[in-house]
């Protein structure tokens, strides 16, 4: 299986909710330099799930739908 990184869509669906990442940080309960830091990443090699799982519930999307694979 070939290693990817991870990005996250969290300024995209702040932005569609109207939310400031401050705002996404109290909805979801995850930290804002968490989120700030997934918001400006341009892909990671390793995200906390818990998180994305928070993240994703909190802008009512699938994981699928939230996480985007890329190659290295």
């Amino acid at each position: 299986m070939s290693k990817g990184l991870v990005k996250l869509r969290v300024r995209e669906l702040a932005a569609e909710k109207g939310w400031t990442l401050k705002e996404v940080a109290e909805r979801s309960g995850v930290g804002y330099s968490t989120i700030s830091n997934y918001a400006r990443s341009q892909g990671m090699a390793m995200v906390d799930f818990a998180a994305v799982y928070k993240l994703a519930r909190t802008f009512d999307v699938l994981i699928e739908d939230f996480v985007i694979i890329m190659e290295k």
